[in-house]
């Protein structure tokens, strides 16, 4: 299992709510977080198939930005 990083601009748990069905659809539940105490919101992503510009990709289309590190 690969685990990818990105800093993003995900601000709060209402942010986390409009991401949740689609994130646990494309990666599985409990296989992604968000830090929001970090001052660069790092999602880390846990996957075997989905690539790290897929996941920048589905979040750019709910209005997120996703930069991986």
């Amino acid at each position: 299992m690969n685990t990818i990083k990105f800093k993003s601009n995900i601000k709060c748990g209402g942010c986390i709510a409009a991401i949740n069905e689609s994130m646990n659809e494309m990666v599985g539940e409990n296989q992604w977080e968000v830090d929001l105490s970090s001052e660069n919101r790092i999602l880390t992503v846990k996957t075997e198939n989905v690539t790290s510009e897929e996941i920048s990709e589905k979040l750019k289309n709910l209005g997120y930005t996703a930069e991986k590190i």
